[in-house]
């Protein structure tokens, strides 16, 4: 069996180049500002996913870091990861790699994405009346990370799959009498 990249060599070279953006995306992202608060018009705070959870590190909020470091920085960065030795090594049916990538397609509709942008939301909502929320670019460029890498995994999986079945056929043609 040959790796994805080798049997689909343009369409593996295109999931490299952007599996390495969403990489990118990622780490500015997760670095860049996300958003100011600025409460009763003489203190403005402006905040990273990082600084985020470094400040929640400090302050010893254990259980609220782990969530968000799990989720927001260890599991996108993981998962790139994965999707890329998916797409370039050679892998079969029902191994380490191929469990993995059902594993992301499925839990991949489950992504963190959502339950960010919903608590800022809610945050925004909140301090409406006591602060004035702004958002940046941060917040932009992680949530294009994120859908870009849902997009490639699903793109990943489908491929996969038709490799599967490519290589079936091919050990196994079809006879007609």
């Amino acid at each position: 069996m040959s790796s994805l990249i080798k049997r689909y060599t343009k369409q593996g070279i295109i999931i490299d180049l952007l599996l390495l953006v969403a990489l990118g995306g990622l780490v500015v992202g997760v670095t860049a500002p996300l958003l100011s608060l600025e409460k009763l018009y003489f203190f403005e705070n402006t905040v990273s996913l990082f600084s985020t959870v470094t400040g929640l590190f400090v302050q010893k909020e254990w259980f609220l870091f782990f969530i968000i470091a799990i989720f927001s920085l260890c599991i996108p960065i993981i998962k790139i990861a994965s999707l890329l030795l998916i797409v370039n090594v050679e892998y079969k049916k029902g191994s380490f790699l191929d469990k993995t990538l059902h594993v992301i397609e499925t839990l991949g509709k489950w992504s963190m994405l959502d339950v960010f942008v919903v608590a800022l939301l809610l945050v925004s909502v909140k301090l409406g009346v006591l602060a004035k929320v702004e958002v940046h670019y941060g917040l932009y460029v992680f949530a294009a990370s994120v859908l870009l890498t849902m997009g490639l995994s699903f793109w990943i999986y489908h491929l996969s799959k038709k490799n599967h079945r490519d290589e079936r056929l091919k050990a196994h043609p079809p006879t007609f009498t």
